[in-house]
């Protein structure tokens, strides 16, 4: 799992670049996994120096001494103590909106940058686009179930391995429509990462589509169905200009 990084004390914090500028006092500084570096003193909200998502981040700590320089382009942050207060390495790891706990370890479970994590293992559930986390649970793991329309809604487990998504979409609509280049049938298919509904004359045939997050209506003009998507309506070839 990621640390964070805390260091405490009297230190000269120097900041070259954008503007140069010299510091001391007694501050906390604080090293984030994603190499920022944070300095806070005891005034206001905002820190008295910092830098975001460093380049490269050198920490040099002895027993009663610490160093930090963080380089990003042309900018260069360097802290130095001249008397040590405290330092400490925590457990970090992203927060998001808590959709339960896994039903083995009991590791609270949060919903973060389109993934379901839990907090302690780092145990990771990537979500479809547009999928909801449900208050329930699937009845064979015991896992939050999430909604998500692909041509229909669907309600299936985090956890692709219990209940893919892939399955109840091609049990649903492999082979429902056709292709409009030859004729053939519309397989239900995962290539490069994308759900497609992909001639089945492949590869003499490459006609492709990928599925959006939305709900089958009527038939578009062209005869492929049209979705109804949270942004309007719209075909299934999304170069299609009827609307």
């Amino acid at each position: 799992m990621d640390s964070i990084r805390v260091f405490a004390g009297d230190c000269t914090v120097t900041f070259e670049g954008s503007r140069d500028r010299t510091q001391r006092g007694r501050v906390v500084v604080v090293a984030k996994p994603d190499r920022t570096v944070l300095v806070h003193d005891a005034g206001g909200y905002q820190p008295v120096a910092w830098l975001t998502r460093a380049d490269s981040l050198t920490v040099e700590s002895g027993p009663g001494s610490f160093g930090l320089v963080a380089r990003a382009g042309d900018q260069t942050l360097t802290v130095e103590s001249n008397d040590v207060t405290g330092r400490a390495e925590y457990p970090a790891s992203d927060a998001g909106v808590p959709v339960g706990s896994h039903p083995d370890t009991g590791d609270p479970l949060v919903r973060t940058n389109g993934s379901v994590v839990a907090l302690d293992s780092g145990t990771e559930y990537r979500l479809p686009a547009g999928g909801t986390v449900l208050d329930e649970t699937c009845d064979d793991c015991g896992l939050p179930l999430l909604r998500v329309e692909r041509g229909a809604p669907f309600e299936v487990c985090i956890d692709r391995r219990c209940d893919p998504l892939d399955d109840r979409v091609k049990a649903r609509f492999d082979g429902e429509w056709s292709c409009p280049d030859c004729g053939s049938p519309l397989r239900i298919i995962r290539r490069r990462g994308r759900l497609l509904a992909g001639c089945d004359a492949y590869p003499e045939c490459e006609t492709a589509f990928s599925l959006p997050a939305g709900v089958v209506g009527d038939d578009c003009d062209c005869g492929l169905p049209m979705f109804e998507t949270s942004r309007g309506r719209r075909c299934l070839d999304s170069t299609c200009e009827v609307r």
